[in-house]
């Protein structure tokens, strides 16, 4: 199952969780949150790398650049967490590779 960025699920992810356990369902979201707290996986923008860019842009802007000047920028640093302890638990097996391409790992 994925959880999307929709603020109520974003609220109620611990008993999404929670329900999702007990059905052995694996559950991915954006956040690294959901799987901090139990979810499968989670994939999504690296929030570190989002707000250096937004402190960047502030910055500019508060130097007197007008924002309509500033190029539109997309995010390029996507963070893959697997948590191993929520896979074993509903008996996923996780490959190696992607094991190996994860950048944090939950054991």
């Amino acid at each position: 199952m994925f959880v999307d960025a929709e603020p109520f699920l974003l609220d109620q992810h611990k008993k999404i969780i929670a329900l999702a356990a007990q059905h052995a369902v694996p559950v991915v979201s954006q956040f690294r949150s959901f799987a901090a707290a139990g979810a499968l996986a989670s994939y999504g923008t690296s929030l570190t790398e989002a707000n250096r860019q937004l402190g960047i842009y502030s910055g500019r802007v508060l130097k007197g650049t007008k924002p309509s000047d500033l190029p539109v920028v997309q995010s390029t640093k996507f963070d893959l967490v697997i948590n191993l302890k929520t896979a074993k638990a509903i008996g996923v097996t996780v490959p190696n590779a992607l094991l190996a391409t994860a950048d944090e790992v939950i054991e």
